[in-house]
């Protein structure tokens, strides 16, 4: 059995995935990034190891993935999270063809190929009202933390419009909202409709195809999926979620394998042409 771990240090959580040859995770961890990239890498990758039994030379390969993806002293090979969460989104959904991914920082979409090749992505703004990070801070504003936001979107009967394209002015909408006594539910389930029609933007911008796969930590939150849904009038795949966020660390440890295949085919096209062949990764 091989293995391979794809560490994916975003701007809000650091992510492990330990993966099999057939895409199989035998380990996940999640922790916060903080400010010391190198060393949250490291901890979540130990702190996989730990949770599958393995030591460190136990993994054969390790690709990085996210804005971090630099800083992990420890890879092998780095890789776009454009390019990571294609190939995870392509595992649970293999017809897949445009990916949304929502996250702490950025909102981002992009369209594959038939062979899982990014040929079109966009980004969000800046600004943080379009992303996963406003939704969170609205809910503390109004005294929820983020675990409490499902049971609340659920007594929400009329949400409100939050137009801000800023986080700022966002904010102000929802402080205005809550001194005239509109409920905290129908403001969050307000945020999360704004959040979605910038996000539907974003498809349309990149021409996104059926199918439409949607990954990120947002997506723990049903009601986000339902009113994208919604405003693309479209069906869209949801990878579930106790998985949701560990599609780009995820789609990191199979590229992986698929890099150790190529290396080793390589290998044995030179040793059959009587070539020196290089040393496989860590031996």
């Amino acid at each position: 059995m091989t293995i391979v771990a794809g560490i994916d240090v975003g701007s809000t959580y650091a992510k492990a995935v330990l993966a099999k040859e057939d895409g199989t995770i035998v380990a996940s961890v999640m922790q916060p990034t903080g400010f010391r990239i190198p060393e949250i890498a490291e901890k979540v990758f130990h702190q996989a190891l730990e949770a599958a039994g393995l030591l460190k030379k136990d993994v054969a390969y390790v690709v990085a993935t996210g804005m971090g993806r630099h800083q992990v002293a420890f890879k092998d090979v780095h890789v776009t999270d454009l390019t990571a969460s294609a190939r995870g989104a392509h595992f649970y959904f293999p017809k897949t063809r445009t990916v949304l991914d929502i996250g702490g920082q950025t909102v981002k979409s992009s369209r594959l190929d038939e062979n899982v090749k990014v040929r079109s992505f966009r980004l969000n703004d800046k600004c943080a009202a379009g992303t996963g990070a406003f939704l969170e801070k609205t809910g503390r504003y109004m005294g929820y933390e983020t675990a409490e936001i499902s049971n609340l979107l659920e007594t929400s009967k009329d949400p409100v419009e939050i137009s801000g394209v800023c986080a700022v002015f966002a904010e102000s909408e929802v402080i205005n909202q809550l001194s005239i006594g509109t409920p905290p539910a129908d403001i969050m389930l307000g945020a999360i409709e704004s959040l979605s029609g910038r996000s539907v933007q974003l498809l349309k911008r990149v021409r996104g195809e059926a199918e439409f796969t949607l990954i990120g930590g947002i997506l723990r939150f049903a009601h986000v999926a339902d009113s994208i849904k919604k405003l693309l009038k479209h069906d869209v795949n949801v990878v579930a979620e106790a998985k949701v966020q560990f599609v780009a660390a995820h789609g990191a440890a199979i590229l992986g394998h698929r890099r150790l295949l190529k290396l080793a085919e390589d290998r044995a096209t030179r040793s059959a042409q009587g070539q020196p062949t290089e040393q496989s990764p860590r031996a």
